[in-house]
């Protein structure tokens, strides 16, 4: 089970009904927050979800509607007595923005650790998901995520029994592991099926449109993409700011071929996203208009 929320769905400014920019991952006890735009704490708040238990923050790029909220994060968590290090990933630039924003919040009880992304898409691993990278085409460097939880094939008892694998070894084999034992090495293949479809999650905001998008987010069960304008006059505004439109975030996802599109980071004069839906619809019948707080839970398919 995969919670996704979307705490914030403005773009360049917070308006009272619309915080910046944010989304919020939570697997197996792990909390992913992409982006931390000012409002991110209430909108928090607002879902009833902690700002504690984040084990890592990405950043898409360092314009102050993506990354404002990030000092205040900081403190609240010192003030809830956190020890455990909190992993920062982002763009280039990461190191000295962040230090440069913590002079606010100089002293805390927890150590934040701070990794780069060096390369044009770069993947991090973690223990039963990974996350990657990719460049897109913003103003500044910018970076497109996807989120995947992988999905370990069905444990068969028979084979291990037939192999002749003691039971107290099967758990540790189904969770990855592989073991040394009595001059006998055992691997997880020896007990798994073929791995089964996971669960994947692409969140993109400020591009234009580029091939990476929609080839990094082939395969998702849902795609989160910024419709910063739903005019289509503004088509020449979107492409000198290096932002996207709703339908060409509609596009995108028609072409990773996506169950569903949400949109985001909208510009503060679009105060009603869904007015223009249903020309959108045309392009990708599954597009959702999102408002602050829309959340889902995907589950896995059923076997």
């Amino acid at each position: 089970m995969l919670d996704v929320s979307l705490l914030g769905t403005g773009g360049m400014m917070p308006l009272p009904y619309r915080w910046l920019t944010s989304l919020m991952l939570r697997y197996n006890g792990k909390s992913i927050l992409i982006d931390c735009g000012e409002g991110t704490q209430i909108a928090m708040r607002e879902k009833g979800w902690s700002p504690n238990p984040i084990d890592i923050i990405c950043f898409t790029h360092y314009h102050a509607d993506h990354i404002s909220g990030l000092p205040g994060m900081l403190l609240t968590m010192g003030n809830a007595e956190r020890r455990e290090p909190l992993l920062l990933i982002g763009p280039k630039g990461l190191t000295r923005t962040v230090n440069a924003l913590r002079t606010i919040a100089p002293e805390l009880p927890f150590e934040v650790r701070l990794q780069e992304i060096g390369e044009d898409e770069q993947e991090f691993p973690f223990e039963g998901f990974r996350l990657k990278a990719f460049k897109v085409n913003h103003s500044v460097l910018c970076y497109g995520y996807t989120m995947t939880v992988e999905r370990g094939g069905r444990f068969d008892r028979e084979r291990a029994l037939e192999q002749g694998i003691p039971m107290k070894l099967w758990s540790r084999l189904q969770k990855g592991e592989t073991i040394e034992q009595e001059g006998k090495v055992y691997t997880p293949d020896m007990v798994l099926g073929a791995p089964r479809r996971g669960l994947k999650v692409t969140y993109c905001t400020d591009t234009r449109p580029v091939e990476a998008i929609a080839r990094n987010g082939a395969g998702s069960d849902l795609m989160i993409l910024e419709g910063m304008y739903g005019e289509p006059e503004k088509l020449a505004k979107a492409r000198e700011n290096r932002h996207m439109t709703m339908y060409e975030a509609a596009r995108i996802a028609r072409a990773a071929e996506v169950p569903e599109l949400w949109l985001t980071h909208y510009s503060p004069s679009l105060t009603h996203p869904e007015d223009y839906l249903k020309d959108v619809r045309k392009i990708f019948q599954n597009t959702v208009a999102a408002r602050d707080g829309r959340t889902v839970e995907l589950n896995f398919d059923e076997e």
